[in-house]
């Protein structure tokens, strides 16, 4: 059994917490032990999970958000530099699934974060469990 933790940046509730829900469903299916920490936005994920992979009290990470385009370049920050830090941390070996959502609109991230329909925090969960195997057959 691995211990996971799952980093949700919480900004719209009832997206994170589908996202959560098909996380921690696929970790716990597969016998794997998982926590959950909040932290303020998607740009904070890439920190957390490296303050957190320095305490070696995790074997993965699953990072999970939600950004909706806006009317203003923000969402293009947010979504290129989240993604390039949670990139960065797992070509040091660090396993971690990217469950952020980068969206148009709501209705896109609600498909997309339903555990029923698309399920993109089950698929985080499972990319991270893969990526763990990878590292221990690969002796890291």
């Amino acid at each position: 059994m691995a211990r996971f933790l799952i980093i949700e940046a919480r900004f719209y509730d009832h997206l994170n917490d589908m996202l959560v829900a098909g996380a921690s469903q696929a970790l716990k299916a597969a016998g794997h032990g998982v926590d959950v920490i909040t932290v303020p936005g998607a740009l904070e994920i890439p920190g957390a999970i490296s303050l957190a992979d320095a305490s070696g009290d995790y074997d993965g990470y699953v990072a999970i958000g939600v950004v909706i385009r806006g009317e203003t370049y923000h969402f293009e920050i947010v979504a290129g530099e989240s993604a390039r830090g949670i990139m960065a941390l797992t070509m040091d070996g660090i396993a971690i699934g990217n469950g952020i959502l980068t969206v148009e609109n709501e209705q896109q991230a609600l498909v997309r974060a339903d555990p029923a329909q698309k399920d993109k925090g089950g698929e985080a969960a499972k990319a991270a469990i893969a990526l763990l195997e990878l590292r221990e057959r690969f002796g890291g």
